[in-house]
């Protein structure tokens, strides 16, 4: 963070400071919520939560070198207290991000944020010093910690903003006023609690609305309801997709033999070839979202595409690709799932397993609400339509609702399996991997199966695991 007295961070945030000698001291280092990160000059940020008190750890954290704790009560050691912990840090957040120099990007989606925001952060690292959203802390409190981090060398912010309701990113723009705006899809993950794509839209657009006007909005071209939302700006709109009149664009998409997708890019300042290190046909949109951003940034078509060729997965669990030294390949993209990142993935992995034997481990995709069952039957026959060799569901009834789904999409059906459990699944696998197999295991986070992805990694693996 940039260096503030405690006395400067007790008045921006409206708090008390108590058991402070001398409130002139200096935060120099991060502001933190997990005693764990402490490091000297930090700011501790104490939240209760359900099951933690962070006010129980104040002595220690000020041992390890916190200047002070962020608290809603007196500790016993140097804090500043304040009515509502979570509303002073946003405070202190849009205060620093004031005094920055640096130009703030954010973004939203339904799918694709974090794989999105991982590229944009390492293109525009080529340019000039960049701070990031770590994984996907994406939301009230994840927010405004990434923002507290940046310092005065800072010169690229990349933020990215989820949403569960209505209005939530209008308050993530009130903390951190973005100056470009990207907006990559409105899908079905969270439908259960917006009530439609509809809603949803309403939602991801809040993001364009708070744009100022020599902001920068920079939308989807190939999905209506993202492309729609150029009306609700007054900023400066710039198109990617594959569609002929997006701004920035790909031209002769392809995926390789291993599965990573190649192409053409275009921007309105020139072109240039990309081959990626990622896997999927679904990161192309994402690379083309994050190279508006870096044109729009200054950089050209060949430093963007360069920086897109070379640029790997910064967040685990998101098709994180391991070879086993018996052949046995695993994909684990056991972060998160809704039906657009689950079609991906096994897109991507039909691709992978070209002449090989393919194995699709799915859990249950969440919060889907009316939609659960449809969605997962849709999903179950398209493994079945890729001619994915083995479909292992893992759960309850929406896993028997993806076994449904292969069943009823034709006799390969038959080769699909319903398991209660991840320890179920990895017993199974155990047993019947072949070396040359590809494994693909995905499931909404409550589902925890990467430790299915981790076991088969570990299993058989006596010497190095070359992960890549």
């Amino acid at each position: 963070m940039i260096a503030l007295s405690l006395a400067e961070i007790a008045a921006v945030v409206g708090g008390q400071t108590h058991d402070i000698p001398d409130p002139s001291v200096q935060v120099t280092g991060p502001v933190v919520r997990d005693s764990r990160e402490v490091v000297p000059g930090s700011l501790f940020a104490a939240f209760v939560g359900e099951r933690v008190d962070g006010h129980t750890y104040a002595p220690q954290v000020v041992e390890a070198g916190a200047v002070a704790v962020l608290a809603s009560r007196p500790v016993g050691v140097p804090a500043i207290v304040v009515e509502d912990v979570q509303t002073a840090l946003g405070a202190l957040a849009r205060h620093v991000v004031r005094r920055l120099g640096a130009t703030l990007v954010a973004l939203t989606g339904s799918a694709g944020k974090t794989s999105t925001k991982d590229l944009i952060a390492q293109v525009l690292q080529r340019a000039a010093p960049t701070i990031y959203t770590p994984g996907s802390l994406n939301n009230e409190i994840g927010l405004p910690l990434t923002a507290l981090a940046a310092t005065e060398e800072t010169k690229f912010l990349v933020l990215e903003m989820g949403a569960r309701g209505i209005g939530h990113i209008r308050y993530l723009t009130g903390l951190t006023p973005p100056k470009v705006g990207l907006v990559l899809n409105v899908g079905t993950a969270h439908i259960g609690e917006f009530g439609g794509r509809e809603q949803i839209a309403q939602a991801k657009g809040e993001l364009v609305e708070a744009l100022p006007e020599d902001g920068t909005a920079v939308l989807n071209a190939d999905d209506p309801l993202v492309r729609a939302m150029a009306s609700r700006t007054k900023a400066k709109v710039v198109l990617f997709g594959e569609s002929a009149e997006a701004d920035v664009r790909a031209e002769n998409v392809r995926l390789t033999d291993t599965g990573q997708p190649a192409f053409r890019l275009h921007t309105p300042s020139g072109a240039s070839d990309v081959t990626m290190r990622l896997y999927g046909e679904h990161h192309v949109s994402n690379a083309l979202a994050a190279a508006a951003v870096a044109h729009e940034l200054g950089m050209s078509a060949e430093e963007i595409a360069t920086a897109l060729s070379e640029a790997g997965s910064l967040s685990r669990w998101r098709m994180e690709v391991t070879e086993r030294p018996d052949g046995v390949t695993i994909v684990n993209d056991a972060y998160n799932a809704n039906p657009e990142s689950t079609r991906a993935a096994l897109k991507a992995l039909a691709a992978m397993g070209k002449g090989r034997r393919t194995w699709a481990v799915l859990g249950k995709m969440a919060e889907l609400g009316d939609e659960a069952l449809a969605e997962h039957d849709a999903v179950g026959r398209l493994a079945v339509r890729l001619n994915v060799s083995k479909l292992v569901a893992v759960g309850g009834i929406e896993a028997s609702w993806l076994q449904l789904g292969a069943y009823n999409e034709g006799s390969w059906g038959e080769e699909s399996v319903h398991v209660s459990d991840a320890q179920a699944a990895i017993d199974l696998l155990r047993s019947e991997l072949r070396p040359g197999d590809v494994v693909l295991v995905k499931a909404s986070r409550s589902v925890g199966l990467e430790s299915v992805a981790q076991a088969l990694v570990e299993t058989g693996a006596e010497g190095e695991v070359a992960a890549r």
